[in-house]
């Protein structure tokens, strides 16, 4: 099948605890021809990630760094902590024409919208806000005040879905799976 020299950069957003990483885990799982982009951030790592997998966890003080040397395609301040997607690796990605798929808020997606905006945008929204607040107390990682928080922007995020080329509902996993890789799919066949 023809495929276009460069690769498709998708870019999937949503609110916390919306199962951002369940359903790219689920793609990567599929697609070969995926690469998942490591984000960099300054928050502490949680029981069960691992760095340079989950992320690149580093220092307020090394991110900084980062910023002014323009090593990143877009970082933003979320929850109190500093997040950016790498910029050489997903551009030598890009360039040697494999999909890279970014899990990004919705900051980061408006900074990467105005340099590619050949990108994929989908938002993953939950059920209800209701529900996203019962997984995210589930999760069991956060404080009460960092759940009101995360539920703050929950609302703000869902009022700028809008802005997305795509909304898929993560009510069931399988489901929202499905749906993202049929975007995957039709994207890949569009007419540039």
């Amino acid at each position: 099948m023809l495929k276009s020299e460069e690769g498709k950069l998708i870019i999937l957003s949503g609110p916390s605890a919306v199962g951002k990483g369940t359903v790219i885990t689920a793609l990567m799982d599929e697609y070969q021809d995926i690469s998942y982009s490591v984000s960099v951030t300054t928050r502490q790592p949680r029981v069960d990630e691992e760095d340079g997998v989950d992320y690149f966890f580093v220092s307020e003080t090394e991110f900084k760094e980062m910023i002014d040397n323009d090593e990143f395609i877009e970082w933003a301040k979320v929850h109190e902590n500093y997040y950016g997607t790498p910029k050489k690796c997903v551009e030598d990605t890009l360039a040697s024409g494999q999909d890279v798929i970014l899990e990004i808020d919705i900051q980061g997606a408006a900074q990467v919208k105005k340099s590619y905006q050949q990108g994929v945008f989908i938002f993953l929204a939950p059920p209800s806000l209701e529900e996203l607040e019962a997984r995210i107390q589930k999760r069991g990682t956060d404080s009460q005040k960092a759940i009101e928080v995360r539920m703050e922007n929950a609302t703000e995020e869902m009022e700028r879905a809008e802005n997305y080329d795509y909304i898929v509902v993560n009510d069931e996993v399988e489901e929202a799976v499905e749906k993202v890789k049929s975007v995957i799919i039709a994207e890949r066949c569009k007419v540039d």
